[in-house]
């Protein structure tokens, strides 16, 4: 959740940062037909068709990056690709892994801006299959990173918050922003989904943005414990049925994901459900962009600190270069996948 006042959840113990590891979003609004995919025949499984693969420098060419003030009033400065590139907080590993970074190594003033990278994708999408690959994520005290998507005018074209936390979180949350007209409903069946609903409505505004969502029981699904397994992926599917989630670890992907052939109908039961029976997708969800950030403090990350664990203040945490040590995207890739028909 990305655009106002967060929704503040309760958090669990701080993480303990111990050992070597490896550890690792704007807006871009392209015209086009609002389209949304249609919903899987249930006799059969469906074939997709990769449509768009970004890896490497595509995430530098093809996406856009955001360098306006931040919309969510964290302590950060959004980077233009050349100074992100310059500073070396975009760039592309030998072995093809993007990187997108918190600044680690300057000095800040207490409660002042460091440095920072969002990006969106050029090409906006209205429904698909959506695979995105993390090495590692972003993690620390203070600091609160997230992939999602959205439309234009928020919260009219609705948001996705596929991946997102703040400070030494230790679950992942599932998140839907929307205007109003959409929610979870009274009949959602609780053995849909692995996760734990949080709030039931999805419709957002400035006077109470929690949006509708679910909170993950697997503490291995955000941060730390997250980046010891080197990631994995997380994968979304919004189709006129609904949206649903699923979560796999590095050591259980699919092959059928590694294989680019993915069929979501053998993955089980999602991490998060939003089922379209009380939510037109149509309607709420459309020419989204997909975007990666890492912001600080913040909407989210301000209110939520005092119960962290984390020492001090957020605006003392900012001045800390030593909290962004892990504030890191290593992406793989992510994928868009159509359905064939």
């Amino acid at each position: 959740m990305r655009w106002s006042v967060a929704f503040v959840l309760p958090l669990l113990p701080l993480s303990v940062l111990a050992g070597k590891f490896h550890e690792s979003s704007l807006r871009s609004r392209h015209a086009g037909h609002a389209r949304i995919i249609k919903a899987r025949n249930n006799t059969g499984a469906s074939k997709f068709t990769l449509t768009d693969m970004y890896t490497g420098e595509s995430f530098l060419d093809d996406w856009d990056f955001f360098s306006g003030e931040d919309p969510t009033h964290g302590n950060v400065n959004y980077l233009t690709k050349e100074d992100a590139i310059g500073k070396a907080l975009a760039f592309v590993q030998a072995d093809g892994t993007t990187v997108l970074k918190v600044d680690d190594f300057s000095n800040v003033a207490e409660g002042g801006n460091r440095d920072s990278v969002r990006i969106s994708t050029k090409k906006t999408y209205n429904g698909g299959l959506f695979i995105a690959d993390f090495w590692s994520m972003p993690h620390g005290c203070s600091v609160w990173p997230a992939y999602w998507s959205v439309g234009p005018n928020w919260p009219a074209a609705g948001e996705i918050d596929v991946l997102e936390g703040v400070h030494e979180q230790e679950a992942n949350q599932y998140t839907l922003h929307t205007s109003a007209g959409c929610e979870i409903g009274a009949t959602f069946e609780r053995n849909s989904a692995l996760s734990t609903i949080l709030n039931d409505q999805c419709a957002s505004s400035g006077a109470d943005n929690r949006g509708c969502g679910f909170r993950d029981p697997d503490f291995q699904t955000y941060g730390h414990a997250f980046n010891l397994l080197a990631g994995g992926v997380f994968a979304h599917l919004w189709d006129n049925s609904g949206i649903k989630i699923w979560r796999f670890l590095r050591p259980s992907i699919p092959a059928d994901i590694t294989a680019k052939t993915p069929d979501p109908s053998t993955w089980g039961t999602p991490a998060a459900f939003f089922p379209a029976t009380n939510c037109d997708m149509a309607s709420h969800f459309f020419d989204h962009s997909l975007v990666l950030d890492t912001t600080i403090c913040g909407d989210f990350g301000g209110p939520t600190y005092a119960g962290s664990g984390c020492p001090g203040t957020c605006a003392q945490a900012v001045a800390n270069a030593t909290n962004f040590k892990f504030a890191t995207w290593q992406i793989n890739y992510i994928a868009v996948y159509d359905p064939s028909h």
